[in-house]
């Protein structure tokens, strides 16, 4: 009989197999759409992918601030990426997910996005000028060959930044 993994486990090897099977220039990324914005992290930052389960709303939090999530007995902050960046609330349905992005960090945070996109390779995208408008965990972008626009989290300046945090009213 086979042995039984769990998930996580499994998730692990499968990016720890991705990650080695291209070269060690090759960076695998994976890529998100929250909103009409594509987003691009770094496979060992983005953590697990489990679909939207039911939120704990929390009162006196801004309303980018989706509520808290159970997942497998431990409790993640969710933030919805989409209404963070100042634009639409992600819609709550079947394509939604919920990527965990604290736990390396020590932190249980989670990002609502609106899908997911799938892998992307440094390689295949095309470096764009920083803008210096947005957040230094943000600057990062990148254009792909179908002309789609990626922008990439920097996942620990992320977690770091005040307004990241700062959920109260």
């Amino acid at each position: 009989m086979a042995k039984k993994i769990s998930l996580h486990e499994f998730q692990s090897y499968l990016a720890a197999r991705l990650a080695g099977s291209t070269a060690e220039k090759s960076a695998g990324l994976l890529g998100v759409q929250a909103g009409s914005d594509y987003w691009l992290l770094d496979l060992a930052d983005s953590g697990e992918i489990v679909p939207l389960t039911p939120l704990t709303a929390v009162p006196l939090t801004k309303p980018w601030f989706a509520g808290i999530a159970n997942i497998r007995g431990s409790l993640y902050s969710v933030i919805d990426l989409s209404a963070f960046l100042g634009n639409e609330a992600t819609p709550k349905n079947a394509t939604s997910r919920l990527l965990l992005i604290g736990t390396r960090y020590g932190t249980n945070a989670a990002l609502l996005v609106t899908r997911m996109v799938g892998l992307r390779y440094v390689e295949a995208l095309t470096p764009q000028a920083p803008d210096g408008r947005v957040p230094a965990w943000a600057r990062e972008a990148y254009t792909d060959n179908e002309g789609r626009h990626w922008k990439k989290i920097k996942v620990r300046e992320l977690l770091s930044d005040g307004a990241f945090m700062d959920i109260g009213v």
